[in-house]
């Protein structure tokens, strides 16, 4: 194999200037160990210098460390290496590991046997040995010539006189170049600058342009400074030393990474510095201590209307609400003097003249020696919207505190967070009593209705409205309307707040109202009743006429019971019959008491066929002679209905009167015909009493549930208007539209029955 000349020529020349430089053996060695290095089958190489005080050979110079040979260091000995490399100069790394040696236990430890060890002496009169690992398959054959060589040069350098003392004793890494950037010398600086890295890393270390640079320096004959290379985490400064005469370039290197990042992170601080302070939305500004403005950040047009030019020379105290000066300007001189910062909130006047609410901060700049205040530096931030934000927090405050209303915050988890006076006076609760649970203040019903239905709904639509009952402990159960409002904290947490208004009142004034409508209504049935009165009469006279026909024929018969063997069954006959009719009027006047009746509201559980039926029976007379016929259409099975039955009744009743009205003025003297139908229609029960009139013209029949408003000249106008008040007290509705007929259909909807366990009677007392 021949030797790479080419590749040893510059770290040879290197090592060889060390060499005549008389610099220390460890710099020797290591400029050696990159020379031999450079041989591209070479992996690994050591100098190891004889110790003839231990017998061993210490490692010198860089490399990895051999690791300690087998046995006791303190019987270690080379001996027998060192007397055999005196006999022959160069041993294989496989013959050297079966010599009973302390090295040949390092080597293999170390696991090296491709190679060899070459007896070469640095300093004269100082014996070492060189360790090459060579790639495993390489040919050994030509580092006998190796080691010649290195003997050779070796005695050669020792008669060399010394030629560039200045690239040796060069703390700082450094090289010479020629003219065409060639390298001819490096220093140990560089070597180490290097480190495990071939010497053709070398243009890695160098600025990229530095062949142009070379040229330069020559051509121009002057030195070319603060030129910067990277390498990976370094960054390199180097300086470019022209030699005219010689043709040469001394290239000096320092590793300046620390100061160039600095520097550059300086920079880089400045500008974000200087970003900030012009794209701030606060007002950054420097003063000096009477308060005039020396500079101001751009933010001064947008807080203030004002550029920064415009401030310079400007009393701050100048802008101040007059109400803020002199209590502020006292307050900021006196603490930037005692503590050297002050922060303050004030009324600052904005170019076109309305106030802003400004905190600022503010920091005293001391003289160094005297400590005198010489410059004031500020950060002010437009707070208006937060200080009126906070005074309407403030004004909301004092309206729920003095509200009349129940208000109760409930927190996320259920539990109660706050109530207000009127809660608290509500619930008996003293101003500093724990709060209760919610789960006390509502009945269970109430309760899950609240968390299930009205969370969601309120999470939903912001809003849930219902109606409930607060238990009170000392006091009966309190009627409320609830108001549940869902509202989410700065933090995105939820709470709500739940307004409940005492309906005591309420219910009775409600109370009251039905009172006066059940008043209202009896009259009503009274004038009813007075304009039926002959139907009614003849209603009971027809069963007084057939008792007295009957009686009279009994007394009769009784006369001739002993000549008329039948006389005793035709009088048991007469009596049978007189006890039916008497029955029949009985009913009569019963069903017209109770259609009078005054005093309990009876809601119950009704049959809508059978109320109707009762209602037709009432005005079955007056129809019949007008010529009226009522049909009756009922649907099968048709569902109960929750109502009271005699205001049911008095509507049905007032439907059909004003039916047989419109028939009559339709119909004078001439056959006619009312429909009534029930039937269940979308979940509620439908009755339609449809007329044969001439029907109603639209503008009047947007008016005829009008209280007082009616078409009829004895009419008082009340009979529609308090129908559908009765019909809306039971949870339902009463409209009129135009039949496809020509008359007027009044519709009635009711709601349907309610279940068993509600449809039990409820009274509700009124005036007996």
């Amino acid at each position: 194999m021949t030797l790479p000349v080419d590749a040893l020529a510059v770290p040879l020349h290197s090592w060889l200037r060390l060499q005549r430089e008389a610099v220390p053996l460890a710099q020797r060695a290591e400029a050696l160990r990159h020379a031999v290095l450079a041989c591209g089958p070479v992996r690994q190489a050591w100098y190891l210098c004889w110790q003839a005080s231990s017998r061993t050979y210490a490692q010198e110079g860089g490399g990895l460390a051999l690791p300690p040979g087998q046995g006791d260091p303190l019987a270690a000995s080379d001996l027998l290496l060192f007397e055999q490399l005196q006999q022959q100069p160069q041993l294989s790394l496989e013959a050297l590991r079966q010599l009973p040696c302390w090295l040949a236990g390092r080597l293999r430890r170390a696991a090296l046997s491709h190679g060899q060890a070459l007896a070469l002496e640095l300093l004269p009169g100082q014996p070492g040995v060189l360790l090459l690992e060579v790639e495993e398959g390489a040919s050994l054959d030509w580092l006998p010539w190796l080691r010649t060589l290195l003997s050779q040069l070796t005695q050669l350098a020792a008669g060399i006189t010394r030629s560039a003392p200045l690239l040796a004793a060069d703390p700082q890494p450094s090289l010479l170049l020629d003219a065409e950037a060639q390298l001819l010398e490096y220093n140990l600086a560089l070597q180490g600058l290097l480190a495990e890295r071939p010497l053709s890393a070398l243009t890695q270390l160098l600025p990229v342009n530095y062949v142009p640079l070379v040229r330069a320096c020559l051509s121009q004959g002057r030195a070319i400074e603060a030129v910067e290379a990277e390498d990976g985490a370094r960054i390199l400064i180097w300086s470019f030393i022209p030699d005219p005469v010689a043709q040469r370039v001394l290239a000096r290197c320092r590793d300046a990474s620390v100061e160039v990042r600095e520097a550059r992170e300086a920079t880089q601080a400045r500008r974000l510095y200087r970003l900030i302070t012009e794209n701030t939305t606060d007002l950054i500004s420097r003063h000096t201590p009477d308060g005039c403005f020396l500079d101001a950040s751009p933010a001064s047009w947008t807080l203030l209307g004002y550029w920064p030019e415009q401030l310079r020379g400007v009393r701050v105290q100048s802008l101040f609400h007059p109400q803020d000066q002199d209590l502020l300007v006292q307050r900021t001189a006196e603490a930037l003097e005692q503590a050297g910062y002050h922060t303050m909130t004030y009324r600052i006047r904005h170019q076109a003249g309305h106030y802003l609410w400004f905190e600022t901060a503010s920091r005293a700049i001391r003289e160094t020696y005297t400590g005198a205040v010489v410059e004031v530096v500020s950060v002010s931030r437009d707070i208006t919207a937060r200080v009126q934000a906070e005074e309407n927090l403030r004004r909301l405050a004092e309206v729920v505190e003095a509200n009349t209303d129940l208000v109760l915050f409930i927190e996320a988890d259920g539990a109660l967070g706050y109530l207000n006076p009127a809660a608290r006076r509500a619930l008996g609760l003293d101003a500093d009593a724990a709060l209760p649970a919610l789960d006390s203040l509502l009945p269970t019903a109430d309760l899950q209705r609240l968390r299930g239905e009205g969370r969601l709904t309120a999470e939903q639509q912001g809003v849930w409205n219902s109606e409930a009952q607060l238990l009170r402990q000392a006091a009966p159960p309190l009627p409320v309307s609830l108001v549940l409002l869902a509202h989410r904290a700065a933090g995105g947490e939820r709470y709500y707040s739940l307004v409940a208004r005492d309906m005591t009142e309420r219910e009775l004034r409600e109370a009251q109202q039905r009172r006066h409508q059940d008043e209202l209504a009896h009259t009503a049935r009274l004038v009813t009743l007075g304009e039926l009165a002959s139907g009614i009469a003849h209603e009971i006279n027809q069963p007084l006429a057939a008792v007295v026909n009957y009686a009279g024929a009994s007394q009769r018969y009784l006369q001739s019971l002993g000549s008329n063997p039948q006389a005793a069954a035709r009088v048991a006959q007469g009596l049978e019959r007189i006890t039916e009719h008497a029955n029949h009027a009985a009913e009569v006047i019963k069903r017209l008491r109770g259609f009078l009746r005054k005093g309990q509201r009876r809601m119950q559980a009704l049959q809508p066929d059978e109320v109707a039926r009762e209602a037709v029976r009432l005005c079955q007379w007056e129809a019949s002679n007008r010529q009226i016929s009522i049909d009756e259409a009922f649907a099968p099975g048709l569902p109960s209905v929750y109502a009271d039955r005699v205001l049911l009744e008095q509507v049905l009743l007032n439907l059909l009167r004003n039916a047989l009205d419109a028939n009559r003025d339709a119909h004078p003297h001439e056959p006619s015909r009312i429909e009534l139908s029930a039937r269940e229609e979308g979940g509620q029960l439908c009755i339609r009493v449809t007329d044969q009139g001439a029907g109603v013209a639209a503008e009047v029949l947007a008016h005829i549930f009008t209280p007082f408003y009616t078409s009829k000249a004895e009419g008082l106008g009340l009979g529609l208007s308090m129908s559908r008040s009765i019909i809306e007290g039971f949870g339902g509705a009463l409209e009129a539209h135009p039949d496809p007929g020509g008359g007027l259909c009044l519709e009635c909807r009711l709601p349907l029955g309610r279940s068993d366990s509600e449809s039990t009677e409820q009274l509700e007392p009124t005036e007996d």
